[in-house]
């Protein structure tokens, strides 16, 4: 078999060195600005675009192009193809939307977690620049430098590159400590909020742990999630989580049996009212393993055309 039409460079619009490049040229600009300046905070959230949209197209062009039903041009020219008799101006898709890829094919590391980050700093940039606020104004750099760092990191780990790459190794030294140290500020707060719940509930007399524990394993039963003991009470509580990898279906006799894996990314219990949100404080508690839902079909039924009248009330029509 042979390949006939063979495609051009990829355009620099969604050239992953391209982006890279401008990324590095933002951090840059950030890395000179004194700490407390506002314009740190601005040229930050500019490199953090970039530096996402170009891990986004290091793993394909293709998902930077906006494509909709009706026009397919943008994805044609990021793939390095002419579609016939059209002027392509290329489009790619918003900030937002590229995070949400990137969570989907870097869950393992670019979770909700950070991707919630990025949005929100991000977001200020985009105050900055198209209102009238100044989000960036006496802003305590504490509140946003190590998670922009991890999440910076984190992205640099998916093209094979570190923060001394982007930032250079002496603030590089500087960011990581960052890192560490929220890190575990948060495995002191979250650990913190287990003890302070732990205490409360040893308070209970036993007739009323008993019956919060059994009213807490019915809850558990009936709510969607992974059932896991909690690290406060020990009563039966509940995972949620993002899905970590597509849904895996195979066929078991006539039973269809889809199961899929997900990444936790919150933790409640009805027993003692312990909540984590976020990965990196469930993994402080231990209950940041993936976990797996599985769920049994019939083939039958699963297989079956739709019944494209089951909003409708039966016929009662027919004639005497």
């Amino acid at each position: 078999m042979r390949q006939t039409l063979k495609a051009k460079p990829t355009p620099q619009a969604w050239d992953a060195e391209a982006l890279w490049t401008k990324a590095l040229r933002y951090a840059e600009c950030m890395v000179d600005n004194d700490t407390d300046d506002w314009q740190k905070g601005l040229w930050s959230s500019l490199a953090l675009e970039f530096l996402a949209r170009a891990a986004l197209a290091n793993a394909s062009p293709a998902l930077l192009a906006e494509v909709s039903q009706k026009n397919s041009d943008h994805l044609f020219h990021a793939l390095g193809f002419e579609p016939a008799g059209s002027v392509i101006k290329p489009m790619s898709i918003g900030v937002v939307e590229a995070l949400r890829r990137l969570v989907s094919l870097f869950s393992d590391t670019f979770t909700k977690e950070l991707e919630g980050f990025c949005v929100r700093h991000i977001g200020n940039r985009n105050a900055e620049l198209h209102s009238g606020e100044t989000p960036f104004d006496g802003v305590n750099p504490a509140s946003w430098q190590p998670e922009f760092y991890r999440a910076a990191s984190v992205l640099l780990e998916t093209m094979g590159l570190s923060l001394t790459d982007f930032v250079g190794k002496e603030e590089a030294e500087v960011a990581q400590k960052l890192i560490e140290a929220a890190a575990d500020e948060k495995t002191k707060a979250v650990l913190g909020e287990v003890a302070a719940h732990k205490k409360v509930w040893e308070a209970k007399s036993k007739e009323e742990q008993a019956k919060l524990k059994a009213s807490a394993e019915v809850w558990a039963t009936r709510q969607a999630g992974h059932r896991v003991g909690c690290p406060s009470c020990g009563s039966t509580a509940l995972l949620k989580g993002e899905p970590a990898s597509a849904a895996q279906i195979k066929l078991e006799d006539d039973t269809i049996v889809e199961s899929q894996e997900y990444l936790p990314s919150q933790f409640e219990c009805t027993a003692c009212s312990l909540k984590v949100l976020g990965l990196s404080r469930l993994r402080a508690v231990n209950l940041h393993g993936r976990f797996k839902h599985t769920q049994y079909y019939d083939a039958a039924e699963y297989y079956s055309p739709e019944d494209q009248w089951a909003d409708f009330a039966d016929d009662n029509n027919e004639p005497f």
